[in-house]
């Protein structure tokens, strides 16, 4: 009876102690995974602040270079500010020499134009200040009818003289208008008479530098022709710019052309429905293929250096096509023409 006792005692002893022992690896499995969830929150909350840590740091930077990209467009601005300020003045300083070029090449045909109705104001000054003396001698003598007669003839010689004054006067009113900046006015205009007048210009200024240059002028134009709205000193730069060109073209063929060969320049007006055209054509050296898409760019130019600034038909195209909304073609072919169309519209 004891040994039985003893051995469930024995039983229940091992059966405690084995739920000790079980309950006891529970208990440490249970802690160690707590513990190991702790660490791994722990580990997260120390990788969630590294991160954002490093997403302010990033944040920073990131608005450091903001920053610093904006002072750098900033600056940027200013210098292109300044840029474009320096190119302006630049371009208007070339826009000035190119218009004062052009003035020195209309000195020499001003001044032979000028010349001419000048002589005829001395000329007929001194015939004047006889026929006055004549005129003294009749009325003293009572001579009634040779009186009339020569009072009619001074008359007619002081309405010249006027004349050809207002001639001088208006060559030099052209003058001063074309070497002042435009002031945008724009006023009814005969364009006839402005292209007439600039084509002789262009002529005797080249004949001034070249007394042996000699061409054929021929003019050819509408008499019906209305009066523009237009700026005249512009349109008058235009003309002279194209003129030019024109005769530079034809002396320059002379130079290799056989002897029958004769420059000649033909200027034309004509009125087709409600627009103005000018046509200004020459026999000249032409312009080849190759650089026809060139020719109104700036600063291109086919005469050597030193006798052209390029700039002249880029300012005659903007002249035509921006400030008097008309258009500005070229009809050329090498070795024998080239050909300029103005339109104007009739407003």
């Amino acid at each position: 009876m004891y040994q039985f006792d003893l051995s469930i005692e024995s039983r229940i002893i091992v059966g405690i102690s084995a739920m000790v022992l079980l309950f006891t690896g529970f208990l440490i499995s249970f802690i160690t995974s707590q513990r190991k969830k702790i660490q791994h929150h722990k580990e997260l909350e120390l990788l969630h602040e590294q991160q954002q840590q490093l997403l302010v740091e990033q944040n920073n930077q990131l608005e450091q270079r903001v920053k610093d990209r904006t002072a750098e467009l900033r600056q940027q601005k200013e210098a292109l500010q300044v840029s474009l300020a320096d190119l302006k003045t630049t371009q208007m300083q070339l826009i000035q020499k190119e218009k004062l070029a052009s003035l020195g090449e209309l000195t020499a045909g001003i001044a032979h134009e000028i010349q001419n109705p000048l002589n005829f104001v001395k000329n007929f000054s001194e015939i004047s200040v006889e026929l006055i003396e004549e005129l003294k001698q009749e009325v003293r003598e009572g001579n009634d009818v040779n009186t009339l007669e020569l009072a009619e003839t001074l008359s007619q010689n002081l309405e010249k003289i006027g004349s050809h004054s207002n001639r001088a006067s208006r060559i030099v009113k052209g003058m001063l208008e074309h070497s002042r900046l435009s002031s945008g006015e724009r006023r009814p205009t005969d364009l006839n008479a402005l292209l007439d007048e600039y084509m002789r210009l262009a002529y005797h200024g080249l004949r001034a530098k070249d007394k042996e240059f000699n061409c054929e002028l021929v003019t050819s134009l509408d008499p019906q022709l209305v009066k523009l709205t237009i700026i005249p000193q512009d349109i008058g730069r235009v003309l002279l710019n194209l003129l030019n060109n024109a005769f530079y073209a034809v002396r320059e063929k002379k130079k290799y052309a056989n002897s029958t060969y004769k420059p000649t320049v033909t200027a034309s007006t004509n009125q087709i429905g409600n627009k103005v055209e000018i046509r200004i054509l020459d026999n000249g050296i032409g312009i080849p293929d190759s650089i026809k898409a060139k020719i109104f760019q700036p600063f291109f130019t086919t005469k050597p250096t030193g006798e052209g600034t390029g700039l002249g038909l880029s300012l005659s195209y903007d002249i035509i096509t921006k400030s008097h909304n008309g258009g500005l073609e070229m009809e050329t072919k090498a070795g024998e023409f080239t050909g300029f169309v103005i339109t104007l519209p009739i407003s």
